[in-house]
C-alpha cells in the first residue's frame, strides 16, 4: 500500500508520514498542490491525505484534477479553517473524507484503513461484473501428481515477484485456477483480480473494456468509465487468450507494460499503472509470430516466466480427486448427497483421453449426477463413451485401470475387503466377484 501525503506545513506532512509509515504503508510527500498533481501523474497512489489550502495548487484544484481526469485515488482533505462549504465543496468533487486540524493521528488512521479497504473491495467487485463470462475451471487447485507438482512449485517462486507470467495449456486445462492462485500468494493478495477474456468480447468493444474511456470519448460515452487495466491497480490483470488480442491493440497494450501507464480513449492525461499482469493462451504464439499475428515484441515482454500445464491425460492420477471435488461441490449446489462414482465409472474416466480436459470431466460429472438415481454415479449416467465395454475402444485399459484401483485400495487398507468395499463404494460381494475376474486375487 502506498499513499501521499500533500501539505505545505513540512512538520505536518512529515508527522503524518512518519505514524502511517509506523503502520506499515508506505509513504509519499509533496510540498503543494502542484508536486502532488506531479506526483500523482507519475506514481500511482492507494491513498490521498490532501491538505486544502497550499500554494500553486490548492487542495480543491487538485481533486478538480482527479475528478476530471486524474486517477481515482481515495483521498482525506484537512484543513486548519473547517469551513463547512469547502467540506461541501470537496465532498462534491470526490473527497471520500474531511478532518479540520489539529487531529487525533489515529483518528486520520482509522479513517484512512477504512477507504483503503473500500477501494480494493470496490474494485474487485466491479472487474467481478465485467468478466465477459464464466472463469471455465477457476475454483480450487487440485493436483498432486508430478507434473502438477511441479507447476505448484514454480507458481510458488514467481508469486511474490511483480514478473509478467504467460501461462499456456490447452483449453480447460485451468489457466484461470493458476492464475488466481499467483495472485493469492502475490505480495498484495488483497488487491483486485480483474479478468478478462480477449476471444470473448468484439474488437470493437475490447479497446475501451481494457482502456477504458472518458465522457464524449465516442457517441455513447455518456460517463467517464475506468478499463480493465486500471481496476486491477494494486492487484492482478488476467489476460486470457492473448493470442486472440488484435495487433493495433498489441501495439497499445505493449506501450502500457513498457511504461507502466494507461491512458483512457478520448484522455490527454497518462494515470500509472501498478498491476501485475497475467496472459493466457491455448494457441501457439510461436506459431501465431511466424504467420504475422502476434508482436515479436510484446511476445518476450509478456514471456518473461513461463507456466505450461499439461492436458489432464498426462495426469490422470488426479482425475479421481477432481471427480471427487466435483460431486461434493455439486452436493453443496443441489442438496443432494451422492457418495461419488462407483469403481467402474472411475475406472472408465481415468482411462478416457480428455481432450476438453477438466472442463469437459466437469461436465461429464454434473451429467452423471443429474441422471445418478442412487447414492454413486455410475458409467451409465456419465454416457457415451463410458456406457458399455462393446462400445468402447478401451476395454482392456479399462479393466486394467479397474484392477489397479482395486489393488491399491486393498494395500491401503491392509487387505481389508469390507473395508476396502467401502472406500470403492461398492458392496462386499460386487468385489468380491471383480476380485474373480481380474484373475488371481491380490
Amino acid at each position: 500500500m502506498k499513499v501521499l501525503i500533500a501539505d505545505d506545513e513540512k512538520n505536518i506532512r512529515d508527522s503524518i508520514a512518519t505514524y502511517i509509515g509506523a503502520e506499515g504503508i508506505q509513504t509519499v510527500t509533496a510540498a503543494d498542490g502542484a508536486e502532488a498533481r506531479a506526483r500523482l501523474e507519475s506514481e500511482a497512489f492507494d491513498g490521498l491525505v490532501l491538505d486544502l489550502r497550499m500554494p500553486r495548487a490548492d487542495g480543491l484544484a487538485v481533486l478538480a484534477w482527479l475528478q476530471e481526469s486524474g486517477p481515482a485515488v481515495p483521498t482525506i482533505l484537512i484543513s486548519a479553517y473547517g469551513d463547512v462549504q469547502d467540506a461541501v465543496r470537496a465532498m462534491k468533487l470526490g473527497a471520500r473524507d474531511y478532518l479540520v486540524k489539529p487531529f487525533d493521528p489515529e483518528e486520520l488512521m482509522l479513517r484512512l484503513r477504512r477507504l483503503l479497504a473500500e477501494k480494493a473491495l470496490a474494485s474487485q467487485a466491479e472487474a467481478g461484473r465485467r468478466v465477459a463470462e464464466a472463469s471455465g475451471g477457476a475454483g480450487t487447485w487440485i493436483g498432486e501428481g508430478e507434473r502438477m507438482a511441479a507447476v505448484r512449485a514454480l507458481v510458488e517462486k514467481v508469486a511474490p515477484t511483480s514478473s509478467t507470467v504467460l501461462i499456456t495449456g490447452e483449453s480447460g486445462t485451468g489457466k484461470e485456477v493458476v492464475a488466481r492462485l499467483i495472485h493469492s500468494l502475490s505480495a498484495n493478495p488483497q488487491g483486485p483480480f480483474a479478468a478478462i477474456n480477449i476471444g470473448g468480447i468484439p474488437d470493437t468493444l475490447l479497446e475501451s473494456e481494457l482502456f477504458g474511456f472518458e465522457r464524449g470519448a465516442f457517441t455513447g460515452a455518456v460517463e467517464r468509465k475506468r478499463g480493465m487495466l486500471e481496476l486491477a491497480s494494486s492487484g492482478t490483470l488476467f489476460l486470457d487468450e492473448i493470442g486472440d488480442m488484435p495487433l493495433q491493440l498489441q501495439v497499445k497494450l505493449l506501450r502500457v507494460l513498457q511504461e507502466r501507464k494507461v491512458q483512457r480513449l478520448g484522455s490527454t492525461t497518462s494515470i500509472p499503472l501498478n498491476a501485475r499482469v497475467i496472459a493466457a493462451t491455448n494457441r501457439a504464439l510461436e506459431t501465431l509470430l511466424q504467420e504475422g499475428k502476434f508482436r515479436e515484441d510484446l511476445y518476450y515482454r509478456l514471456n518473461v516466466i513461463r507456466i505450461e500445464l499439461p492436458p489432464l491425460r498426462e495426469r490422470r492420477e488426479d482425475i479421481p480427486a477432481l471427480a471427487g471435488f466435483f460431486v461434493e461441490k455439486l452436493n453443496r449446489e443441489m442438496g443432494r448427497k451422492i457418495k461419488g462414482l462407483d469403481a467402474d465409472a472411475l475406472a472408465r474416466l481415468r482411462a478416457y483421453d480428455f481432450p476438453g480436459n477438466i472442463r469437459e470431466l466437469e461436465n461429464r460429472i454434473e451429467r452423471g449426477y443429474i441422471l445418478s438415481s442412487s447414492d454413486l454415479i455410475s458409467a451409465r449416467d456419465l454416457g457415451d463413451p463410458f456406457t458399455t465395454a462393446a462400445r468402447s475402444p478401451r476395454q482392456g485399459k479399462l479393466k486394467d485401470q479397474e484392477r489397479e484401483l482395486i489393488e491399491k485400495t486393498l494395500a491401503k487398507t491392509g487387505g481389508n475387503r469390507t473395508r476396502a468395499a467401502a472406500e470403492l463404494g461398492i458392496s462386499r460381494r460386487t468385489l468380491l466377484n471383480k476380485l474373480k475376474g481380474t484373475g488371481p486375487r491380490p
